[in-house]
């Protein structure tokens, strides 16, 4: 599922409003000033600078740890895949995500700037075993808008290190609310935690969702509660 963006009214009224969908190129009447691409597109981030014969080796020893042969067929690249594989899903974890907020466009707009679905894939720091799923960001804009896709490109550089959700949720809100110095932010995670589903409690199907809210988001209850209707639409 591709991203989608929608623009609302919300502060000035304090109640909840017919809202706007983006995709409709006829009804687009929010700039989005981007040069990289539409907002569904790959954003890849430069692979980590690892270790890589350390981590061949780490590898290599937690197989024969296991009871493992790490010489047998199936086995002997594996030390190095690992090691590329690390490298790529790792690749946030030196990356400032504020980089991608440092462009920004003079615009005078209102009211909500909802961008939802954005899919990401993370990894558990407590076991090393992913989550994934999708992030929803809403922000008030204080007469400075960003390119839509950069807040796309700021979940992939949370996501992509070592973490837990409710960290990465509160990162994305401070983020936003800092360098847009945004008169609200709504950040919503849902994500599917491997460490739940295919080992201890194993519940596979659970599913876990965080909320941030900043400024307007957390002052104003129907604010919120907008933004959890253009989330959510009537399923909860």
């Amino acid at each position: 599922m591709n991203p989608r963006t929608i623009t609302s009214r919300t502060l000035n009224s304090h109640h909840p409003a017919r809202s706007r969908d983006l995709n409709n190129a006829t009804r687009n009447s929010l700039p989005t000033h981007d040069d990289s691409g539409p907002l569904g597109s790959s954003h890849e981030l430069e692979p980590l600078p690892v270790d890589h014969a350390r981590l061949r080796r780490a590898v290599r020893e937690l197989l024969i740890a296991i009871g493992e042969d790490p010489d047998r067929e199936g086995l002997i690249d594996t030390p190095d895949r690992v090691a590329r594989m690390y490298a790529e899903i790792f690749a946030g974890l030196h990356t400032d995500p504020a980089v991608f907020l440092q462009k920004t466009f003079t615009q005078k707009h209102d009211e909500m700037v909802l961008v939802k679905d954005i899919e990401f894939s993370s990894m558990c720091e407590h076991h090393l075993l992913p989550f994934f799923g999708k992030a929803h960001i809403a922000y008030l804009p204080n007469g400075q808008i960003v390119g839509l896709s950069k807040l796309a490109r700021v979940v992939d550089a949370v996501a992509r290190r070592p973490q837990v959700q409710e960290r990465m949720t509160e990162e994305i809100a401070d983020l936003i609310m800092t360098h847009l110095n945004a008169r609200g932010v709504g950040v919503i995670i849902e994500a599917a935690h491997t460490c739940m589903s295919i080992r201890g409690v194993r519940k596979p199907g659970a599913k876990t969702i965080t909320s941030s809210m900043r400024g307007g988001f957390l002052e104003f209850p129907a604010t919120r509660a907008e933004l959890m209707s253009l989330v959510f639409g009537g399923s909860r």
